[in-house]
């Protein structure tokens, strides 16, 4: 008899999601829905606002990839005042998303995702000097694993549970059947994740060197950045270009290391397929390479879309074609609509009551407060994966390199005699994999831009911002800011009257990929992702959380909370002007 359960709240994410699947008699999940429960109102906050302060409002739609909106928002403003940055400008905002990508991706990896492939009990029973051993079958150079090292954090987890300390590592499914790795390679993940949390630290005095501060940075405005002494600075230059050396280290000789080793003993997941979903993609192409012009500059990350897995067939990108449906979002109901026309009106109908004392989603109905994008009527994916993808398709040099790299290593590792299958990145083995080698890529450009700023500088060109008329540009414009975050493919479009934003819209990653059917009964990614996977337990459901944290979901950027019951929960009052 099939089994319809409730995985509520999804954790080690941003936000609130709620999952619920239906499996059957083999514990194959036939049938998924993915519900966000938390409303989103920041487009309405942002009505009425000088649009020169949107960013400082919007980049407060997350606490994670703050400086991302920040960014978005400015160029939204940007493209509809017509403004062009100077060099400084591109390459600093590069240098700042960087950042932002190594953080994003090794704290994802390790603190949120890891856990899903790594059993820290089984690490507790590692031969130390094994695990020192084993390192160097996915490194020439491991980092941070000796045999005393890992003596010493074995210690250190014994210590935990004799105490019955295990904090965040409490009430996980240790022992899970589904959990493959050898104790010794579980003891070098669990080090990499406590040597994680100290390396974080280094990406964000990165992001503080030239955003001001880190969540948050202070530093993007109209027209430029205003963080003129740093750049004019030799000494902050090499701070940063130091503090990304150490990271790059970390990322090869760990990161990309230990993605290496869950990628062959999780090959098989990755040959069938487990966690494929759509198998189409979308990038809106990011880091600007020259400055040729607003959307005319070559990229770093392609843009373009890739339907159902065809990689010899890339689509052009047509920012027209993008629209939100509310079909199943609990939204009043209208036509799926441009973000310049997007509303934001709430119509919450609430849950299913059952007899089992469990309150079910209304899944023939509303179901959700994120909203289903599509693009051109189609239903794709967005992230590290789709960069990927859309660069393989585009056939981009970089690109295609790092990731033909990936597989070459992993068919040797399953001794295939040549490079694994392309066919393996539609998995969710696949998309972790993804993010690791799209972060050894940024980690290595960004040594490049580094120096391309610090020679710019030296040659005289000291411009960090382009003036430009408010009073003439911001009558009536409309613009987009269209990039991409670490989670994926991220829009903000803003609508301006008589000086003041009239609407505004943000599309986010986890939009794209957390959203609920669409007016044609059509799965967002998250859904689609589940169907087919085997789960070994379904009061574990291990294999649900392992495909789900594979797009690492933020929630938060997608949502935001609201008093569903109507009640006042405060009122404030800013006084926008003063005198001195």
């Amino acid at each position: 008899m099939a089994e319809h359960i409730i995985v509520d709240p999804i954790t080690r994410i941003e936000g609130h999601l709620r999952i619920e699947a239906v499996i059957d008699d083999n514990g194959v999940i036939t049938d998924a829905y993915a519900s966000s429960t938390m409303f989103r109102g920041i487009e309405t906050i942002l009505k009425g606002r000088d649009p020169r302060d949107a960013g400082l409002l919007a980049m407060r739609i997350c606490g994670v990839c703050t400086g991302t909106h920040y960014q978005r928002s400015i160029e939204a403003v940007e493209n509809a005042f017509g403004v062009t940055i100077p060099k400084n400008a591109r390459i600093v905002r590069n240098l700042l998303q960087g950042a932002l990508y190594l953080h994003d991706h090794t704290v994802h990896f390790y603190h949120l995702h890891a856990l899903d492939w790594v059993d820290i009990t089984s690490a507790l029973k590692a031969d130390p000097k094994a695990a020192a051993a084993e390192a160097f079958n996915w490194t020439d150079e491991p980092w941070g694993v000796g045999e005393g090292e890992l003596k010493a954090i074995q210690n250190r987890l014994n210590k935990f549970v004799e105490q019955g300390r295990l904090g965040l590592f409490a009430n996980a499914y240790w022992g899970n059947k589904h959990y493959k790795l050898t104790p010794e390679q579980n003891l070098i993940a669990v080090a990499h994740y406590l040597q994680a949390l100290d390396m974080q630290r280094e990406a964000s005095k990165m992001m503080a060197i030239f955003g001001g501060k880190m969540p948050h940075p202070q530093s993007i405005v109209v027209g430029g950045v205003t963080c003129v002494q740093d750049i004019q600075n030799p000494a902050r230059i090499a701070e940063f270009k130091s503090l990304l050396t150490k990271y790059r280290q970390f990322v090869k000789r760990a990161y990309l290391a230990d993605v290496l080793m869950a990628g062959t003993v999780y090959a098989d997941e990755a040959l069938d397929g487990t966690g494929s979903g759509l198998k189409s993609f979308m990038s809106y192409g990011d880091f600007k390479l020259d400055d040729t012009g607003f959307y005319s500059a070559e990229q770093l990350f392609k843009s373009g879309v890739v339907l159902n897995g065809d990689l010899d067939n890339l689509i052009p990108l047509d920012q027209s074609k993008i629209a939100e449906d509310v079909s199943h979002a609990w939204y009043q109901d209208s036509k799926p609509l441009h973000p310049y026309e997007g509303k934001t009106d709430p119509n919450y109908t609430g849950l299913e009551k059952k007899e089992d004392g469990f309150a079910y989603l209304k899944t023939d109905e509303k179901y959700s407060w994120i909203k289903s994008p599509i693009y051109d009527d189609n239903r794709v994916e967005v992230g590290p994966l789709a960069r990927i993808v859309v660069g393989l398709a585009a056939k981009d040099e970089k690109i295609t390199k790092y990731a033909t790299g990936f597989l070459s290593k992993l068919g040797d590792k399953l001794g295939l005699g040549k490079a694994a299958p392309v066919s393996v990145v539609f998995s969710t083995v696949g998309r972790t994999a993804a993010r690791a080698i799209e972060t050894e890529l940024m980690a290595d450009v960004m040594m490049d831009w580094v120096d391309e700023l610090a020679a710019n500088v030296a040659a005289g060109d000291l411009k960090t911002w382009t003036e430009f008329d408010f009073d003439t540009v911001s009558k009536d414009a409309k613009g987009y800011g269209m990039a991409e975050a670490p989670r994926g493919a991220l829009g903000h479009w803003v609508v301006v009257k008589d000086g003041k934003i009239e609407n505004y819209q943000a599309v986010v990653p986890s939009t794209w990929n957390a959203a609920p059917r669409d007016y044609k009964g059509r799965m967002g990614a998250y859904e689609s992702a589940l169907i087919g996977t085997k789960v070994a337990d379904p009061k574990e459901p291990l294999e649900i959380l392992r495909t789900i944290h594979s797009f690492d979901p933020c929630i938060a950027c997608a949502v935001h909370i609201v008093d569903t019951k109507g009640k006042e929960l405060g009122e404030f009052k800013v006084n926008t002007s003063c005198s001195i």
